[in-house]
């Protein structure tokens, strides 16, 4: 995953669905409710980078949402937004 590139949620993937799943931790898909939060603003931002910085997330939870954007990205959730 490039994070100096614009990413968007896939219109063709249930993302809404998984997110109300993990809002309700049952059986979340995503890892946790501030990925949830993170995901859904990620189109507001020029590049992922720039919506990371905007979150002010700790090197921790930075490091979390990083992983769960690849794995998001790499199954398709997640699309560059060209």
């Amino acid at each position: 995953m490039d994070l100096d590139s614009p990413y968007r949620v896939n219109p063709r993937e249930p993302f809404e669905a998984l997110a109300h799943r993990c809002e309700r931790r049952d059986g979340c898909l995503l890892g946790a409710p501030d990925v949830v939060r993170f995901v859904r603003e990620l189109a507001m931002h020029a590049t992922a980078r720039d919506a990371l910085d905007a979150a002010e997330l700790g090197g921790t939870s930075r490091a979390r949402v990083v992983a769960a954007l690849e794995h998001l990205a790499a199954t398709g959730v997640i699309v560059a937004d060209p």
